[in-house]
C-alpha cells in the first residue's frame, strides 16, 4: 500500500508536466500565430534567393573510373618456376604486394605525388597540348588574382615537368591545389570491401578537367603499380639479356676465328700438327660459348616468363564518356529549400526570442 501511496503523487506529477508541456506549445503557436506574416515573409525570401542560387549555381560534373588490379601469385607459370628455383636459378619469383594491399592503394591514388603528376600530365584542349594543371589555372582564372604578386605572376608549369626543380611558390601551388581536390573533388573508394573493384570520382565545375584528371590519374597509378611491381625481375631481365648478347658477340667472333684459320692454311701438310692449334683454340672457345649461350637463353626465358607473371592486370570496367552525369540544383528543389530554411531560421529566431524575454522577465 505504501508504494501505491508514493507512486500516485508520481504519476500526478507527470500528468501535470504533460499538461504544461502541452499549454506550452499552445502558447508557442499562439505567438508564431500572431507573427504569421513575417514567418511568410521570410519563406518568400527564402525562395526567391533559392531560385536566384539554383540560376547562378553552376552544374557539378562527376566522372567516375571503375578499375581492378589483378596481381596473379599463381597459376601456370609456378611449376616452371618452382622446378628453375631448384636448379639455383634465382629468376625473380613472385614478389608480396604489401605496399598496394588493402587500403594502400587508395591512400596512393590521393597521395600528393600521383596527383601531382598527373596535373603535369599533357592533355589535349581545343587543339593544344597543355598540362592539366595549367588548364586547371586557366579555368579557375587564378592568374587574374596571381597578376598582383611578382613571384607568382610569371609561374608556368609545362607539361611533364620535374616537380623536384619547381621553386618555393610552385611548390605551394602544387601542395594547395592538392589538398583542395583531394579534399572537396576527388573520392576514391572500393565499390565493395569483399570486391577488389576501385571506383575513382572526381567532380568539377569543368566537364573536360573532370574527365582528363580521372583517366590521368588512374593512369599514372596503374604505371607506378606496374614498375614497381616488376622491379626486380624487369632488372633480372636486363641483367640477362645483356650477358646473352655478349656471349653471342664472343661466339661469333670465335665461329669467324675458325674459318681465318682454316682459310690461312687451305692446304695442310698432315706432318705439320702446329698449324692446326690455331684453329683447335677457336674450336674450344665456340663450344665453350655455345654451352654458355644456351644456358643464358634458357635462364633468360624462364625469366620472360616470371617478369609476364608478375606484370599485374589492369582491367577497366568503366570509363568517363562525355557528356558526364552532372549534379545540379533544379529550380523547383531551390525554391523549396530556400523557403523551408527561411521560414524555420525565422520561427527559431522568435522562439529563441521569446524564451530568452521569458527568462529576463
Amino acid at each position: 500500500m505504501d508504494q501505491l501511496n508514493n507512486q500516485t503523487p508520481q504519476l500526478a506529477d507527470d500528468e501535470i508536466s504533460l499538461k504544461e508541456l502541452l499549454q506550452k506549445i499552445g502558447e508557442f503557436y499562439q505567438y508564431l500565430l500572431g507573427y504569421w506574416k513575417i514567418i511568410l515573409f521570410a519563406g518568400l525570401l527564402g525562395a526567391t534567393l533559392g531560385l536566384i542560387y539554383a540560376f547562378v549555381k553552376k552544374p557539378v560534373y562527376k566522372a567516375e573510373y571503375a578499375f581492378v588490379l589483378e596481381d596473379e601469385k599463381s597459376g601456370g607459370l609456378g611449376g616452371a618456376l618452382s622446378l628453375a628455383s631448384q636448379f639455383g636459378l634465382d629468376i625473380g619469383g613472385g614478389t608480396g604486394g604489401g605496399a598496394f594491399a588493402g587500403d594502400n592503394l587508395l591512400e596512393l591514388m590521393k597521395s600528393r605525388s600521383m596527383v601531382q603528376q598527373a596535373l603535369l600530365s599533357p592533355v589535349q584542349i581545343k587543339g593544344k597540348t597543355t598540362s592539366l594543371l595549367e588548364y586547371y589555372i586557366q579555368f579557375n582564372d587564378f592568374r587574374a588574382s596571381w597578376a598582383k604578386k611578382p613571384e607568382l605572376a610569371q609561374l608556368q608549369f609545362p607539361v611533364n615537368a620535374n616537380p623536384a626543380q619547381f621553386n618555393r611558390a610552385q611548390d605551394s601551388i602544387l601542395k594547395n591545389i592538392h589538398q583542395n581536390l583531394v579534399k572537396n573533388f576527388l573520392s576514391v573508394a572500393k565499390v565493395d570491401k569483399k570486391l577488389s573493384i576501385i571506383k575513382v570520382e572526381v567532380k568539377s565545375e569543368n566537364e573536360l578537367f573532370a574527365k582528363h584528371f580521372a583517366e590521368a590519374l588512374v593512369a599514372q597509378v596503374s604505371r607506378f603499380y606496374v614498375e614497381t611491381k616488376t622491379q626486380k625481375s624487369a632488372r633480372n631481365v636486363a641483367i640477362l639479356q645483356h650477358q646473352a648478347d655478349s656471349v653471342r658477340q664472343r661466339l661469333n667472333m670465335a665461329i669467324g676465328g675458325v674459318a681465318s684459320a682454316n682459310d690461312a692454311n687451305p692446304n695442310l701438310n698432315p706432318a705439320m700438327q702446329v698449324l692446326r692449334v690455331p684453329s683447335q683454340q677457336r674450336q674450344v672457345d665456340v663450344q665453350a660459348n655455345t654451352a654458355i649461350l644456351t644456358e643464358l637463353v634458357k635462364n633468360l626465358e624462364l625469366a620472360k616468363l616470371a617478369l609476364r607473371r608478375e606484370t599485374p592486370l589492369i582491367q577497366v570496367i568503366d570509363k568517363p564518356v562525355l557528356p558526364l552525369a552532372k549534379e545540379q540544383l533544379g529550380k523547383l528543389k531551390g525554391i523549396i529549400i530556400g523557403a523551408l530554411l527561411a521560414g524555420f531560421l525565422t520561427v527559431l529566431y522568435l522562439l529563441a526570442k521569446k524564451i530568452l524575454g521569458s527568462l529576463l522577465n
